[in-house]
């Protein structure tokens, strides 16, 4: 750095040549040094305080932005940060064979509450109380009064609940969206689909995920981004469903039942079209499970699936057919019935004397335990456990519900030949209605098996054949005469050549052991139309009476019967049948076209 002296010998010269003072040379020089000094003092010090000026605009800009963002966004409870993946609230919609909505997804808002942001917390509380009658004052006085700072009031509001709440007034009471799961058609079909609730929630959004049923059975399916919303189809077909439904109502109601199921499935693909279990609930307001007692009694329980029941003489049909296939009869054969039929220390008896013989045809048509027994005697109990096997008898049926695997059939533990018997007119061995139903399916539509499903199938596949066409086809001409002129004469529908079996078991009693002598299991296992069979249909009733006579009258003819006969009146012709009408029918019908 060069500096000037302050007292320049050049000028000091010239100063004393021309008589002046050098001293004020050297004080010039000094004011003029100063004077420098100071203007870059200044400077500095200016550019100093605008950079400090503008970082005190950036900084508060800063803090201003954030604190508007936070101002006009919702509240988030303080929680642990953790890794994870984000809440998923998009849940795919459940549709029935025809595309008609069983769920779906609505956007609702939930209520949360920030107490420290209260003006007037008993106030509020008070008033949550009046909209919501569920709540409890005591409880939410404590909670908008305690130390904390966010709680949840009600996950799920109507959008008049939540104007009522907003009326309020009260800035501590706040909104979250939500998507909730939507059953528009109540208890229509409530076992089927099962029920959904939240999982992981947050205040923008919660997490909807299967309880029960399909809802549970499908969950990744129904959550799968990568599935782009398309729906669930099912099986079963809404209009048939509500219109079963109203008939099985009935008939319980009718026949003074506690329970009622009915399954309606295709023979040939095993789908479901159908499938009821009465008493129901809403799932759009599950109900708790029982934590004691029986769990039939629950209206969570599913019948159809979970009720696993003697189903009587509904299995005799099996013996026959077991037989015809073999070759050990044909179908006039004709086998001892005369009774009682000893074996050990027990008896078998018919509920009827039907004479010391009787054909293999009217063994069926008249429901003769002793000739069924002697017919599953000569087949053995290693032939006919492998035929009930073969049927789907030995395992859980795969439908599509989380709670069929629980529903395993209960065999003797030990299949002595006094189980070969009583097995073979359903005594000693339980099963459900689904599996009934794919047995029967298996019996009449040809004899290949038939898996029960509740997804809309695009295909036929025949599955592994059990009987022969031709054992199919004597087994049908059996079930039509048991309608014709046997035990389900109540089953007649004109048109609609029905054909069965009725069953009639006693129902065991849950402690001790033994059977209740006034109690049954009455099933009822029809197909029709038995020329060419499309559906088959299965209704069971849970302590059945029927009480218009002298005596209550429990029996499967009496009470299933009549109630699968009006279903099937009702049903047939939404299933696109037409009535088959014999040529005097025909001669009655007047052509008004040529009046």
């Amino acid at each position: 750095m060069i500096r000037t002296p302050l007292r320049p010998l050049a000028r000091i010269l010239q100063a004393r040549q021309k008589g002046e003072n050098p001293d004020r040379i050297e004080r010039e020089n000094i004011r003029l040094r100063h004077e420098e000094m100071r203007d870059k003092a200044r400077v500095r010090a200016e550019s100093r305080l605008l950079f400090v000026g503008v970082m005190f605009v950036i900084g508060f800009s800063l803090v201003g932005a954030r604190m508007t963002v936070l101002a006009s966004s919702e509240a988030v409870e303080p929680r642990a940060s953790v890794s994870g993946n984000s809440i998923v609230a998009q849940r795919a919609d459940i549709v029935d064979r025809n595309d008609r909505v069983l769920a779906t997804n609505l956007i609702t808002n939930s209520l949360y509450a920030q107490p420290h942001l209260m003006i007037e917390p008993k106030k509020a509380a008070a008033e949550l109380v009046k909209i919501f009658p569920d709540l409890k004052l005591e409880k939410l006085e404590k909670d908008f009064t305690g130390k904390r700072k966010f709680l949840w009031v009600k996950k799920k509001l109507s959008p008049e609940q939540m104007q009522a709440v907003h009326d309020i007034g009260e800035p501590g009471l706040l909104f979250g969206p939500r998507e909730m799961r939507l059953y528009p058609n109540g208890k229509l079909a409530a076992h089927i689909l099962g029920g959904a609730s939240f999982g992981r929630e947050g205040v923008h959004s919660a997490e909807v995920i299967g309880t029960a049923g399909v809802e549970k059975a499908f969950d990744d399916y129904l959550r799968d981004p990568a599935m782009e919303g398309a729906p669930l189809r099912l099986s079963i077909d809404m209009t048939i469903q509500a219109a079963s439904r109203e008939v099985l109502y009935g008939g319980m109601k009718l026949m003074n039942a506690k329970g009622a199921t009915s399954v309606l499935m295709d023979v040939h693909t095993g789908e479901i079209i159908s499938m009821i279990s009465l008493p129901d609930f809403d799932p759009n307001t599950r109900p708790p499970g029982l934590l004691e007692g029986d769990p039939s009694d629950s209206p969570l329980f599913n019948r159809a699936v979970q009720g696993v029941y003697e189903l009587g003489s509904t299995f005799k049909i099996f013996a026959a057919a077991q037989a015809l296939e073999i070759g050990l009869v044909n179908p006039s054969t004709m086998i001892n019935t005369k009774g009682p039929m000893q074996k050990g220390r027990h008896r078998i008896r018919d509920f009827h004397n039907y004479g010391p013989q009787l054909s293999v045809t009217d063994i069926i048509v008249k429901s003769s335990n002793i000739g069924t027994a002697r017919m599953a005697l000569d087949i053995g109990a290693k032939r006919q456990k492998q035929f009930l096997e073969q049927l789907g008898f030995f395992h859980p049926t795969p439908v599509e519900l989380v709670e069929a695997p629980g529903a395993k059939p209960l065999l003797p533990k030990k299949w002595r030949d006094i189980h070969t018997m009583t097995v073979s007119y359903g005594h000693g061995m339980a099963a459900s209605p689904l599996h009934l139903a794919a047995a029967y399916a298996t019996m009449v539509n040809g004899g290949t098996k038939v898996t029960p499903t509740l997804v809309k199938q695009h295909r036929t596949e025949s599955g592994p054949r059990v009987i022969s066409k031709r054992t199919s086809d004597q087994a049908r001409v059996m079930l039509r005469e048991v309608v014709e002129r046997g035990t389900a004469s109540f089953a007649r529908v004109k048109g609609y050549e029905v054909g069965g079996k009725t069953g009639t078991a006693d129902k065991p009693k849950r402690r001790g052991g033994g059977y209740y002598k006034d109690k049954v299991i009455a099933t009822f296992a029809s197909a029709f139309p038995m020329s060419d069979p499309k559906y088959v249909l299965i209704v069971t009733l849970d302590e059945p009476s029927e009480n218009s006579g002298d005596k209550p009258r429990r029996t499967a003819g009496w009470t299933a019967v009549p109630v699968a006969a009006e279903m099937i009146r009702r049903t047939a012709p939404l299933l696109g049948l037409r009535p088959k009408l014999d040529p005097g029918e025909l001669s009655e019908v007047v052509n008004t076209a040529s009046r």
